[in-house]
C-alpha cells in the first residue's frame, strides 16, 4: 500500500488518511512540512525541484518540503526526508505553521497545513536527483528581490512562507 498522507482540519486535527495523488486530485487539506536551511554566511539553501515531479516541476523551493505519513512520527519524517532529498541532516527548530491552497492547472490542488522548520548547515548538500534537479545558496537579504523579479520560477508555498520566515530569522538575529 502506498504511503498515506495525514488529512487534517484547519486546526491541524487528524480527520483521516489518503494516498498522495487522490488527496491532491480532490484538493483535501493535509499535513505538510517545509524546511529552510541557512548557513553561517546568512544564505538560504534553495532546491530546484526535479523536472519529473507531478507538480511544480523545475521550480525553486525551500530546502526540503514533503508530507508526514501515517504511522511515522513527524520528527522522524522531517529528518528522513531532508536526508533523502538533500543528502544531509541537521538540527531542526520549528518556527511556525500556515495553511495555503493553490490549484496547479493540471487537475491537482495543493491544500496544506504546513509546519515550517529552520535548520543550520554549512556544507553543500548532495542532492538526490530523483527529487532535486539543482541547488543554490542565496543571501537572505537578496531572496525577496530574486522572488519578486521572477515569481514564476518559485514554488507557491515558498513564496507564501518567505515573509514570515524572514521575520523569524530577523528576530533570531541570525
Amino acid at each position: 500500500m502506498a504511503d498515506q498522507l495525514i488529512l487534517v482540519n484547519e486546526h491541524d486535527e487528524i480527520t483521516g488518511y489518503g494516498e498522495k495523488l487522490p488527496v491532491h486530485e480532490k484538493g483535501l487539506l493535509h499535513r505538510a512540512f517545509s524546511i529552510f536551511v541557512v548557513n553561517s554566511n546568512n544564505e538560504l539553501l534553495l532546491q530546484q525541484r526535479a523536472l519529473h515531479k507531478y507538480h511544480s516541476a523545475g521550480l525553486w523551493a525551500n530546502t526540503c518540503c514533503s508530507h508526514p505519513i501515517k504511522d511515522e512520527n513527524q520528527e522522524n519524517t522531517i529528518h528522513r526526508r531532508l536526508k533523502e532529498e538533500m543528502g544531509f541532516d541537521c538540527e531542526l527548530e520549528k518556527l511556525f505553521e500556515f495553511v495555503y491552497k493553490t490549484e496547479f492547472g493540471n487537475g491537482l490542488t495543493e491544500y496544506e497545513y504546513d509546519h515550517v522548520y529552520l535548520g543550520r548547515y554549512d556544507k553543500d548538500p548532495i542532492p538526490n536527483h530523483d527529487e532535486v534537479a539543482d541547488f543554490k545558496w542565496v543571501p537572505l537579504n537578496e531572496i525577496k528581490n530574486l522572488m519578486n523579479d521572477s515569481p514564476e520560477k518559485f514554488a507557491y508555498w515558498t513564496k507564501f512562507a518567505i515573509d514570515e520566515f524572514l521575520l523569524y530569522i530577523k528576530s533570531l538575529d541570525i
